[in-house]
């Protein structure tokens, strides 16, 4: 009988992108080929993205730099809301602030991002099956991989919120079998030097 083995998830929001967010900067390319040339030493067995031209076009750079291995387009990997909480899930002084943030969104875009993100929890994370461990990447949008951290983490489901990725940063979960799923790094730019890193940030986050 198979039994289940060690899955370790990459995550990387996509690169820079333009501002009608039709591809990628020429920062943005750069990026994206820069984490390719850092993962060609992972032994991925498959590159996911969501089907947004600046995810899919991110994706593809990487895979360009890797050996062979498959790049697939992954509705669950979208961009879209995860999860939407109610005021009272909030601390009391940063509801207002919280619950502004979400009005930006229409009301179909927040009741369609739950289902996505079950699907998505439930396709990408956890132990694989088989005698093997898995490693594979998926390139996404700053929400998913903001609320698969929060999910490694058994952190209140409000809690994507505030939890930021820079673009082609790096994050690594591992769940291996009969424990906690282990978050090995967050948004992680070692692969870029300091001219490309923390772009999709505020300014008065960057450090």
């Amino acid at each position: 009988m198979a039994g289940t083995a060690t899955r370790y998830l990459y995550l990387a929001r996509h690169a820079e992108a333009l501002p009608d967010e039709s591809g990628l900067t020429e920062t943005g390319r750069r990026q994206a080929e820069l984490l390719g040339e850092r993962l060609r030493s992972a032994s991925l067995a498959a590159v996911h993205h969501g089907p947004l031209p600046r995810a899919a076009e991110t994706a593809e750079l990487i895979g360009g730099r890797l050996d062979g291995v498959p790049v697939h387009v992954a509705e669950e990997a979208g961009d879209f809301v995860p999860y939407v909480p109610r005021r009272e899930e909030f601390p009391p002084d940063a509801a207002e602030r919280l619950l502004g943030f979400l009005e930006q969104f229409t009301e179909e875009e927040l009741a369609h991002g739950p289902e996505l993100t079950r699907a998505a929890t439930e396709r990408f994370t956890g132990p694989v099956d088989g005698d093997e461990p898995r490693h594979e990447l998926v390139v996404t949008h700053a929400f998913l991989a903001a609320w698969l951290v929060r999910d490694a983490l058994d952190a209140p489901p409000w809690r994507w919120m505030g939890l930021n990725h820079a673009n082609a940063a790096l994050t690594v979960i591992r769940y291996a079998p009969d424990r906690p799923a282990d978050v090995m790094t967050v948004n992680d730019m070692g692969h870029l030097p300091p001219e490309l890193r923390w772009t999709g940030f505020p300014p008065e986050s960057r450090i």
